[in-house]
């Protein structure tokens, strides 16, 4: 391992770039790396450590920093950090030390740094199908941006993407290998550059080519701004532009505030699961890498195991004595 001269803070644009061309990450994560790493460097900046030097970090700035995001608040809710917030703002410094490692600079090692326990059960936060309803068909299809809009959540529902997985998504994987009336497969590759096939039912590929009927232009990008009147080639929509786009119809709708473009996706899930899909399969269906990720939708279903078994389990109808 070599000692650089470089200060720590200023190897953070360095590590991004790493994960945009080295690691092939999506521009969502980089962005999210770069948001959670800012936090690193609101610290450094704040305790003057700004000429620190990689192989100078200690146990004892980490612990510091600990101390530091646990007493931060959310802007959001004015209240103290979660553990899992704190977590991915560790998580994300524990990255950039494993950059150094591959980068053979002299360190503190990533497993120096312990997440913080977090004992609450993660909720997930999901639409009921009455409410998925109300939301599918709030879109004005009269309108460009209507039409757009419903085949965004149509396509959604359907496929369970995550948000950058639909934004990536292009015109011609949806007009290869079509059939009439039948649904649509293609494989994509999700987070982690884990590959898998997603489907789109026919009522959602009835949307999708309303809404391609509309579409007078050449774009390679399935769903774009059509307002963005830069000379830019590409006018793919912003993950960003998508959950602001369901954040104003679920707020026009009176829908929980909660509701985004994971909110769908969870609520893909947990259909399935209701329905009876084996945890497996919706591992699949969502690209886990690992069972314990999909695992968090069993408790959704608890309540209604609860009342099947008073329903129809037949102890209540046996004799005690």
């Amino acid at each position: 391992m070599t000692k650089s001269n470089k200060p720590l803070i200023k190897h953070i644009t360095d590590f991004l770039e790493y994960c945009e061309v080295e690691k092939g990450l999506s521009p969502v994560s980089v962005e999210n790396y770069g948001q959670f790493l800012n936090k690193f460097r609101y610290w450094l900046e704040n305790q003057h450590l700004t000429a620190l030097l990689p192989h100078q970090l200690s146990p004892d700035h980490i612990w510091k920093y600990r101390l530091f995001l646990s007493r931060q608040t959310s802007l959001a809710s004015h209240r103290s950090l979660t553990k899992a917030t704190q977590n991915y703002y560790l998580i994300a410094l524990r990255a950039l030390l494993s950059y150094f490692i591959e980068k053979n600079i002299s360190s503190l090692p990533p497993d120096k740094i312990k997440l913080a326990k977090d004992t609450k059960i993660r909720k997930i936060k999901f639409l009921t199908l009455e409410q998925l309803e109300k939301l599918l068909l709030a879109p004005d299809i009269k309108t460009k941006n209507g039409l757009r809009d419903r085949a965004i959540l149509e396509v959604l529902f359907s496929t369970g993407l995550r948000v950058s997985e639909l934004m990536s998504l292009n015109v011609s994987q949806i007009k290869m290998n079509r059939a009439p009336n039948k649904d649509l497969e293609i494989a994509i590759s999700g987070k982690g550059g884990v590959t898998r096939v997603v489907y789109f039912s026919p009522r959602c590929l009835h949307w999708v080519d309303e809404y391609l009927k509309i579409r007078k232009d050449s774009d390679k990008a399935l769903f774009i701004n059509f307002s963005n009147r830069s000379k830019k080639s590409d006018k793919r929509l912003s993950a960003r532009s998508v959950e602001r786009i369901i954040k104003n119809y679920s707020q026009r709708l009176g829908l929980p505030y909660f509701v985004s473009p994971h909110t769908i996706r969870h609520t893909f899930a947990t259909d399935l699961l209701n329905q009876g899909v084996d945890l497996r399969m919706i591992q699949e269906f969502l690209g886990h890498k690992n069972i314990s990720t999909t695992q968090v939708y069993t408790h959704v279903t608890n309540k209604k195991l609860r009342q099947i078994h008073q329903k129809f389990h037949s102890g209540a109808r046996l004799k005690e004595e």
